[in-house]
């Protein structure tokens, strides 16, 4: 299902969901609190580091991280200070108003990426729409396409709005919610010979395609790496066409994939790209940067009533900061090298059960074979009982996003889990 939802098939109803086991009133929520998720039977209240903590104070290793959004893990000392100085200071104006520390992160960003012009809102699904939105007028007054398109993958994941579901390459997330938002079109990932084709027959009449909205990283579709030769090679179909390119770095920005953007794995820059999740290491805050060029935005465009606060700033800042003060992208690089080779050795012991591991820095999956019996939901399960929190990334996928902090120690705990949990669910 859904990086939001954590369970392994979204066919399974939200009144389905378990009961918790424990003596946390989980009627008592479910009676008050929209079902639209299918939770597992687990009350967590405290957090520190790496580690959670239920309402039982059964300790747990997080490699869930908020799903992949708690970037300096729990109760970092560095947000704590910040955040705390910041509420007791001025949490929220207006954008009506300069606000200082909102500069200051977009100053921040842009130093560190290639982005000229940066906008704040809430959330992926957010700048995921924002960035539609100035393609979009960018199509049309620039450009001058009366239907302009945007091509996006198959097996994306890009929000829950209605624009944003209608870009998920994914129909079981469409499902019910028609009629959905005109001006996209889907072609199989990392597939660069049905992009040059979706360019050249959907550039017809009044229709052309105005940008390509890719993940650099295929998250919620299974862990996936973009290979480099295709987004080079849509780079350089952009440049001579003029498309806007597109990167979702929802996901796998902010250090995530081992360098601070998912593009850099690439070798490419984008023209347009989103951010959210791990930017504010917990605290709700998007952003939608660009280069300088497509900034077709004018006053009354777009806008976001808590989009760049003074609190959640403040918190990104701090974030970005502390990953470039602590040389974090180094512990990235060197426990996704640990975390990929335990998990080979993990998969080499079950051939017939496990597919493949893949991934970037600290968001790696674990692929189960498509005619195993074992889902990836099986695993999270058991995994839950030997003390580690892990996320499915679809049916098949186990999916591994723990805190940029993670311990060499840490990791070589959740690797005993896992092949604890792995013994369990195959014995």
């Amino acid at each position: 299902m859904s990086i939001e939802t954590l369970v392994q098939d979204p066919s399974i109803p939200a009144e389905s969901a378990p009961v918790l086991s424990s003596p946390y009133d989980s009627d008592e929520f479910n009676n008050s609190v929209m079902t639209t998720y299918a939770r597992f039977p687990l009350a967590l209240e405290r957090g520190n580091g790496c580690r959670v903590w239920d309402t039982e104070g059964r300790e747990y290793l997080d490699f869930v991280a908020g799903i992949a959004t708690c970037t300096l893990g729990h109760a970092h000392p560095a947000l704590v200070e910040t955040v705390t100085r910041q509420i007791q200071t001025l949490h929220h104006v207006s954008n009506l108003y300069y606000i200082p520390v909102q500069a200051q992160l977009a100053k921040w960003l842009i130093e560190h990426s290639c982005a000229e012009r940066v906008f704040f809102c809430n959330s992926g699904a957010e700048a995921n729409e924002g960035a539609i939105k100035l393609a979009r007028k960018y199509a049309h007054t620039v450009k001058g396409i009366d239907q302009p398109l945007i091509l996006t993958a198959k097996a994306s994941f890009h929000g829950r709005t209605l624009a944003t579901i209608t870009a998920t390459g994914q129909p079981k997330y469409q499902k019910d919610f028609s009629p959905l938002v005109p001006g996209f079109h889907y072609v199989p990932y990392n597939d660069i010979e049905a992009i040059e084709t979706a360019v050249s027959e959907l550039d017809e009449g009044d229709r052309a395609v105005a940008a390509i909205l890719l993940e650099p990283l295929q998250g919620e579709g299974g862990v996936r790496p973009g290979d480099i030769a295709y987004f080079q090679k849509i780079r350089k179909i952009c440049d001579e066409t003029g498309i806007l390119l597109i990167l979702d770095e929802v996901q796998v920005g902010v250090g995530r994939s081992g360098k601070f953007w998912g593009y850099e794995n690439l070798g490419i820059e984008p023209d347009i790209f989103t951010s959210a999740k791990g930017l504010g290491g917990g605290i709700p805050i998007g952003a939608v940067m660009c280069k300088k060029f497509c900034d077709v935005f004018q006053p009354g465009d777009h806008a976001s009533t808590f989009g760049g606060n003074p609190f959640a700033c403040a918190a990104a800042l701090c974030v970005c900061e502390t990953i470039e003060r602590d040389n974090i992208l180094q512990n990235v690089q060197e426990r996704g090298e640990q975390l990929r080779t335990g998990l080979s050795a993990i998969a080499a012991k079950y051939p017939n059960a496990v597919a493949e591991v893949r991934g970037w820095g600290l968001i790696n999956g674990m692929e189960l074979n498509p005619d195993s019996q074992t889902t990836s939901s099986d695993i999270v399960k058991a995994a839950i009982a030997e003390g580690l929190l892990l996320v499915p990334a679809g049916p098949k996928v186990i999916r591994f996003v723990p805190p940029l902090v993670v311990t060499e120690a840490e990791v070589d705990q959740a690797l005993q889990a896992v092949e604890r949990a792995m013994a369990k669910v195959m014995s």
